[in-house]
């Protein structure tokens, strides 16, 4: 049985590791520009969540910056709200950041499973949010994309916050740092100042901790329109609503955190973050053993998401370095820039066509769709991703053509003889299962489905597959669009 990797990485920096000291297993996740696999060290039998790194395009992308200030801020924050770094190494090919694997998956699935959280498990995981968020500026660091997705949960259920990508370290007592023209952080979740005046500090992460609050109290973000564009008007106008089962005192620290100016929001004003803690809605909360309280017994309960870890298995004493994150995209077959012009993000190698697209651009694809033998299967709905894959049962094993639309349906195709052989049917139910690049699951109530990607983009496919789920069952306003 394996270990989890030990409380204090001192004793693992001995001597420098390598990737032949780790046996690896399945896939946890995927940035833009690197990929996280579960790996077990031979000798110790420990586990980790390796964080892999492809130096290629962290230089053609110029993130090298971004890279060493993660591991900077990482280094820095020793706590137990935050996923703590063993140890890194490198190679030829890529940078390895070694680090504490967050068995129970993102807080953004718990909070779907349960369709929102109650008083106590809201007001539970907000003061643990706060605790973290309090020591990581006084740490001088600021998230910039704290959301539920980088809040990860360990085997107590306790938050793990995660993705110091776009972290910024302050200088002396700054509490903002300019920005050019670049965007950070998530569409939901940013903050009006850095939407207005390229600005983001300490009450950029406290707008987002509103956000992140309402959320639990109710399944959904506060902002959220049909696009990015509507969505950022609402948020630069302040423009939201409370539904009418909102808790009242959760409700009052929401209204005073998600504040246009980010000097009068609760925990960034002259009081700081004691104002913040002392607030009705944490009444009762033990600030001095916060990291030792028992989580809500409810949170046990939930159904498991599908990005929790259960453990290593399928171990590979190696993976192909072909199959990691690319953040560029996949290169065309052709390495003409004719080519490359004409790279279909929907097809198999691609990571699908966006749900927020506008109109003139799906009126575009739609276009080219009308060219393709796939499009009288699709009822006039947009192919968002497709590829061929095969999809065994049994012992049987059949090659399809599969067809991701918006609706959402998720159907395949025989590529032979072009008739329609099925159809998966999808429901706020419907969950993804990655085993490895190749092999992943669909589960619905009443059957699981298991498909094969022989060109490795099962993480692509699961990842899509979650992304058109979320846009349309991620809450009940959104059930049956």
């Amino acid at each position: 049985m394996a270990q989890s990797a030990p409380a204090n990485g001192a004793s693992m920096a001995e001597r420098k590791k390598s990737r032949s000291d780790f046996r690896f297993g399945k896939v946890l996740g995927e940035g833009s520009y690197s990929t996280v696999i579960l790996a077990e060290e031979k000798t110790s039998k420990r586990e980790f969540a390796i964080k892999v790194i492809r130096k290629y395009h962290i230089i053609k992308e110029r993130k090298t910056k971004q890279v060493m200030r993660e591991k900077e801020c990482l280094k820095k924050l020793n706590h137990e709200f935050f996923i703590k770094l063993y140890f890194t190494f490198q190679d030829e090919e890529n940078l390895y950041f070694g680090l504490r694997v967050a068995r129970n998956g993102e807080l953004l699935d718990r909070i779907l499973a349960a369709k929102k959280f109650d008083f106590v498990c809201t007001r539970f995981y907000a003061a643990e949010l706060i605790e973290a968020v309090e020591y990581m500026h006084s740490m001088k660091i600021i998230h910039r994309d704290l959301k539920p997705e980088n809040v990860l949960l360990d085997d107590n259920f306790h938050i793990q916050i995660t993705d110091f990508g776009t972290a910024k370290l302050l200088e002396a007592d700054d509490v903002s740092v300019t920005r050019s023209s670049s965007f950070v952080g998530t569409a939901q979740y940013v903050s009006p100042e850095l939407l207005k005046d390229k600005q983001a500090g300490k009450g950029s992460d406290l707008w987002a901790l509103g956000c992140i609050i309402y959320q639990m109290n109710c399944g959904k973000p506060p902002f959220q329109a049909q696009n990015e564009y509507l969505t950022f008007q609402q948020i630069i106008k302040c423009e939201y609503e409370f539904p009418e089962e909102f808790h009242e005192d959760v409700k009052d620290v929401v209204k005073q955190l998600l504040v246009i100016d980010p000097q009068d929001r609760l925990g960034n004003r002259d009081a700081g973050y004691a104002e913040l803690k002392s607030h009705l809605m944490f009444e009762g909360v033990d600030w001095e053993n916060i990291t030792t309280e028992q989580p809500p017994r409810f949170m046990k309960t939930l159904n498991n998401p599908t990005n929790g870890v259960q453990g290593v298995n399928e171990l590979v004493d190696d993976f192909d370095q072909a199959l990691l994150s690319d953040a560029t995209g996949p290169k065309p077959r052709s390495q003409s820039s004719a080519d490359c012009a004409s790279y279909d993000p929907a097809d198999a190698e691609g990571t699908g066509l966006p749900l927020d697209m506008s109109a003139s651009e799906k009126r575009d694809w739609l276009k080219k769709q009308e060219d393709t033998e796939w499009n009288s299967f699709c009822k006039g709905q947009l192919i968002l991703k497709r590829g061929m894959m095969e999809k065994k049962r049994g012992f049987s094993v059949k090659l399809r053509q599969f067809l991701l639309t918006e609706g959402p349906r998720l159907i395949y195709i025989d590529p032979a003889t072009l008739q329609l052989k099925g159809e998966i049917p999808w429901t706020s139910k419907l969950s993804v299962e990655l085993k490895t690049f190749k092999n992943f699951y669909v589960h619905t109530p009443n059957r699981t489905y298991h498909l094969i990607d022989k060109t490795n983009n099962a993480t692509k496919w699961c990842k899509k597959i979650q992304e058109v789920s979320r846009h349309y069952f991620g809450n009940s306003e959104k059930k049956g669009s």
